[in-house]
């Protein structure tokens, strides 16, 4: 390919045309075309349901395209699996790694790529190879390491390196920063810069708009399975990039006001919780007043959900004592979900699906678990389906949940609006304590600011509010204090004041 001046020019890394694909009667890619320069990090944004794995995984062989064509550095080339998509110079990075925690740094990189003349020789001869890969592209790791004894942003490296290895000149990484701390996530940045620098392009799969406009040099914009847009980063913004990805103005930041606490209503005192050998909850103490909230904060798997099971009453503590309005539980004295319930607490779980809905009850019926007792709905022993049906309706205008149809199955809402229906009957029973669980995971941007409004809104009513979420950009816009976990254990409870990612992130990798 030529310039109009007679200089040769790259040809683009990836060329879409025309991408189709359905699944049923659902359009999950809709005439998709995109080009992606050689030797840059473009970025792909678009709320859930927009058709962005589809497409990734359609580049990378776990899908075939209905329709179109793909090129990859200018030749025409069909993928049909994943071999041949590695084959072309494809490689993807996996949010949930593809890794043997048993297994070597080295033995995880060459599995499957072994090669011939005998398992030793393979594996020295694989050895000098990764080390240059590692010294040329920054991705210093411990060859002989055991994966589970690394640090998941490590691993992450071993996933990077084990796509170059196979000899990837182009690398999908799909929501690559949801498990990093935020010093982890730095230093993926600067790994990435390393790889555009030595003329590898990215791919950059991600709903995190400040991560787009650190990092990326372009990004396509996906809406309803459509490609809607492309920009470059120096032209954009993260407010037009909302707007572009949910059809209308969102408000991103700003929702946070000061609060004003009153007195304490939940007291955790030397909290801990036994399970595997190891304690999973570990002396842990905090307190939480009304019209505040605690935000908890922490990398995936540090006791965050456990300690959210223990104050709604779905576990038993192994030592310590919670106190509720005065109410005290402990080893001695456990407290079941619904004497919790009865202490004006709500809980929102961190898994609607396994906790917060009956999948094939109707939305009415789901809008009411936990409430079945409320005189609005029956007498106590019947449910009474038109007053059922009224409440649902009343509770779908006020949380705006789309369709606004009670009788309609909870498993046929988008994940967003089946997260709405649980939020709006913990919110509306007006509680003294709401425990939340990861509320905007899996939730369009649009939802979110919407969810934000009713926390903070409830916050000002007087609640208190324990916030666990794994999004410490959530964390830090909606807390007024902010309790960070390692390892089972409390690293400290810092005023949002003197709250940032880096401090906050330096206690999620357990520096106190």
């Amino acid at each position: 390919m030529t310039s109009a001046a007679g200089v040769a020019e790259m040809p683009a890394a990836i060329s879409l045309s025309g991408i189709c694909k359905t699944f049923g009667a659902v359009r999950a890619n809709q005439d998709i075309s995109l080009e992606i320069q050689a030797g840059s990090i473009h970025g792909i944004v678009g709320e859930n349901g927009a058709g962005k794995s589809t497409l990734v995984s359609i580049l990378y062989g776990f899908y075939t395209a209905d329709s179109g064509s793909i090129q990859v550095f200018g030749e025409d080339i069909s993928i049909g699996s994943t071999a041949e998509a590695i084959s072309a110079g494809i490689g993807m990075v996996h949010q949930h790694f593809m890794l043997v925690p048993t297994f070597t740094v080295l033995e995880n990189i060459i599995l499957g790529s072994e090669g011939s003349g005998g398992l030793q020789r393979s594996m020295a001869r694989a050895r000098e190879e990764i080390t240059r890969l590692a010294s040329t592209y920054g991705l210093t790791v411990d060859l002989d390491a055991i994966v589970s004894d690394l640090p998941v942003g490590v691993q992450q490296r071993v996933e990077i390196l084990k796509a170059l290895y196979r000899g990837a000149r182009i690398l999908i990484l799909d929501e690559p920063t949801g498990v990093l701390t935020p010093q982890e996530t730095d230093q993926l940045f600067e790994i990435l810069r390393s790889l555009k620098e030595q003329g590898v392009t990215v791919l950059f799969i991600t709903h995190k708009l400040r991560e787009i406009m650190a990092v990326t040099d372009q990004v396509s914009v996906m809406r309803g399975g459509e490609m809607v847009a492309h920009r470059n980063i120096s032209a954009t913004s993260p407010a037009e990039l909302a707007e572009l990805m949910v059809g209308r103005p969102v408000l991103i930041e700003g929702i946070w006001h000061e609060a004003s606490p009153g007195n304490t209503v939940l007291a955790a005192e030397r909290l801990g919780l036994d399970g595997g050998g190891a304690p999973l909850i570990d002396e842990v103490s905090f307190e939480v007043r009304a019209g505040e909230i605690l935000g908890i904060a922490g990398v995936s798997g540090n006791g965050q959900s456990e300690l959210l099971e223990l104050l709604a009453g779905i576990r038993v503590p192994t030592r310590g004592q919670i106190t509720i309005n005065g109410h005290s539980i402990s080893p001695d004295q456990p407290a079941s979900p619904s004497m919790i319930r009865s202490l004006g607490v709500a809980h929102v779980p961190e898994d609607r699906h396994a906790m917060g809905l009956v999948l094939p009850f109707s939305a009415a019926e789901s809008a009411a678990l936990g409430y079945e007792h409320t005189p609005e709905i029956g007498d106590g022993f019947w449910f009474d389906p038109a007053r059922l049906n009224a409440r649902c309706s009343r509770l779908m205008a006020d949380f705006d949940v789309r369709p606004p149809d009670p009788a309609l199955k909870s498993s046929l809402f988008s994940g967003g609006n089946q997260q709405k229906i649980v939020l709006a009957r913990e919110i509306s029973a007006k509680p003294g304590l709401l425990l939340v669980g990861q509320p905007t995971r899996g939730v369009d941007i649009g939802a979110i600011e919407f969810i934000h409004r009713q926390l903070i809104g409830l916050r000002d009513q007087g609640c208190a509010i324990v916030l666990v979420s794994v999004e410490l950009d959530e964390i830090l816009s909606l807390s007024d204090r902010i309790m960070v976990m390692n390892g089972g254990q409390s690293m400290g409870i810092i005023d949002r004041g003197r709250a940032d990612a880096r401090s906050v992130g330096l206690l999620m990798a357990g520096v106190a």
